[in-house]
């Protein structure tokens, strides 16, 4: 499949079978995370897999929302990986501070989209979640207080028949301008 059909493929899933995912195919998606690129190749990042069914529902009922209205499915998906944010390095911060920009929240944006990209080559479906308790979250894994998780991605198979959803986007006259804003 060329890069466009892959972009047009991937979505954010929130249906999932019961079908374990093999560990290679976890590792081939860690790996397109840890070639992404990264502001002053910082890597501020660690992955934290989470495919242990009893933590892996611990950690996906943290996913909930208000009346438990989000999130739902999650429980659903065999694999949670968490991102956890790390220290930049020191040329990064400071650019950061100068410019007024997060360098490390892009870097692990980045991150997470190759990932999800290759799995969905992989035939394997994901959700960017941004809404969960992430104090409980990093407590069930052993992440330090003083650091934080900006998102965890759920990974799995979608069952047989899930339909792949076209994507609405603003039309590209909308969102593109040639030489100037205005």
């Amino acid at each position: 499949m060329d890069f466009t059909e892959l972009i047009i493929k991937r979505q954010s899933d929130r249906k999932y079978s019961d079908k374990a995912v093999a560990r290679p195919l976890i590792e081939k998606c860690l790996e397109a995370a840890r070639l992404s690129p990264s502001a002053s190749n910082s890597q501020p990042w660690t992955f934290v897999v989470v495919d242990e069914p009893e933590l892996k529902d611990k950690v996906a009922h943290k996913t909930y929302g208000p009346l438990k209205s989000f999130n739902k499915f999650v429980p659903q998906a065999p694999v949670i990986m968490a991102i956890v944010l790390e220290k930049p390095k020191v040329i990064t911060e400071l650019g950061g501070r100068l410019k007024k920009k997060e360098y490390p929240l892009m870097d692990v944006g980045i991150a997470a989209e190759h990932f999800c990209l290759q799995a969905a080559e992989l035939g394997l479906g994901t959700c960017m979640l941004g809404w969960f308790d992430e104090k409980s979250v990093k407590k069930l894994l052993k992440v330090p207080e003083a650091k934080s998780i900006p998102l965890l991605i759920t990974l799995g198979y979608t069952p047989e028949g899930y339909a792949h959803r076209e994507k609405i986007r603003k039309p590209v006259e909308k969102l593109v301008k040639w030489n100037t804003y205005i």
